[in-house]
């Protein structure tokens, strides 16, 4: 199993539970598993919806600032990783 960095946390969004998430490198699908990790973060899910400017869209590439709804509280400047199966 390997951890390739895709983005970086930019934002939180507290009462939605949506993390902000600033696309660095490669690309994340709906269906990915990503890893977010920081100073007190370390937690894996499954991608289930990926949004910009709430659109629902199917893959995000270097650049793009998207939305996703995380089952654990993330903080700015976390690490996104996306866990490549080989």
């Amino acid at each position: 199993m390997v951890e390739e960095k895709i983005g970086v946390v930019e934002h939180f969004f507290n009462k939605v539970s949506v993390a902000a998430i600033k696309m660095t490198d490669g690309e994340l699908k709906v269906g990915d598993t990503i890893h977010i990790v920081g100073a007190t973060t370390d937690f894996t899910q499954k991608v289930d919806r990926i949004e910009i400017d709430r659109q629902p869209i199917e893959v995000a590439k270097p650049g793009d600032e998207i939305g996703i709804k995380v089952n654990e509280r993330v903080r700015e400047k976390d690490t996104v990783y996306k866990i490549v199966e080989e």
